[in-house]
């Protein structure tokens, strides 16, 4: 298989709390999940990162093949670790805590990367975290940006703010820097108020459209997405579901979003099956197991319609 979507980044094995206090064990890493759900969406999906050569990273190995996620770009190295992190819920909703010094997807740099697979790709799907977690892995990012764009490639760019992994001052100007580089822009609210000063989700749009994205998608949670072009904009509301755990939902956004732009949708009708899509993946604990498949998303649109 030749992925269409090539997504970077760390992935990361989960505990998520459970309302008996347990820990259910999971998978995530936000460029995983995005990888993950693009393939239940139907698309050709390929990962590029390092794991350990130890259980965890096995069974990220197994994950991928499952999902349908080629894994010809990963590789397991024997001198670091696959990271892990734990959510907690809380009436401020969920909270992460991240054990990743030193994994083995921190340490990948521009020489790391498979520039042949980079070159085929259709999108590079990376993110904030992506470049947060070492300044080589920054490198390696910005790196893989410039290969798939001389290809004639797209690039696609979440913000993920992590302030944990770095200051406001850096995240700034790594992010703003990559996204001057990106055409698909994915910030969400929360995170572009911090990296951009400005408030009204317009004038995000605008700022992103400036740096030079020919598509954003600004996530507003329950309100659903603002979708804009250099030419047109329009606000796709979001579908309404209970939430359990909403922990990757973003993830399960973009996964969804990049699916439909392969396949050949405009950004708006794209944005209508993402929002569906990331609504679905909260009715259930951790970040893959709700994360729905094409079927449930189009069985869902077609019964909220």
């Amino acid at each position: 298989m030749t992925p269409d979507i090539l997504c970077l980044g760390e992935p990361m094995l989960e505990f998520n709390q459970q309302p008996d206090g347990n820990y259910l064990p999971g998978h995530g890493g936000d460029t995983s999940n995005c990888a993950i759900a693009a393939a239940r969406s139907g698309a050709r999906v390929g990962y590029v990162t390092h794991v350990g050569a130890d259980t965890f990273g096995n069974a990220f190995m197994d994950l991928w093949r499952a999902e349908g996620v080629d894994t010809s770009t990963v590789r397991q190295v024997t001198d670091a670790h696959t990271g892990i992190y734990f959510v907690t819920h809380g009436p401020a909703g969920h909270e992460f805590s991240y054990f990743r010094a030193g994994s083995a997807s921190s340490r990948m740099g521009p020489d790391d990367l498979p520039v042949e697979a980079l070159r085929s790709a259709k999108i590079l799907h990376v993110s904030g975290i992506s470049q947060a977690i070492s300044p080589t892995a920054a490198d390696a990012v910005f790196a893989a940006i410039d290969i798939v764009r001389a290809a004639g490639g797209r690039v696609s760019y979440d913000t993920n703010l992590r302030l944990k992994l770095w200051p406001i001052e850096r995240a700034r100007a790594i992010t703003h820097a990559a996204m001057a580089k990106a055409d698909i822009a994915l910030p969400g609210l929360e995170d572009a108020h911090q990296l951009t000063g400005l408030e009204d989700p317009d004038a995000i749009a605008d700022f992103y459209l400036e740096l030079g994205a020919g598509v954003v998608a600004l996530t507003l949670g329950a309100e659903g997405t603002l979708i804009a072009t250099p030419g047109e904009r329009r606000r796709i509301g979001g579908r309404q579901v209970t939430a359990i755990d909403a922990t990757a939902a973003g993830d399960a956004f973009d996964g969804a979003f990049l699916a439909r732009l392969v396949d050949g949708d405009d950004p708006f009708a794209a944005a209508r099956y993402a929002n569906a899509a990331a609504a679905l993946s909260t009715l259930g604990y951790g970040a893959v197991a709700p994360m729905p498949r094409k079927g449930e998303v189009d069985a869902f649109l077609a019964e909220a319609d």
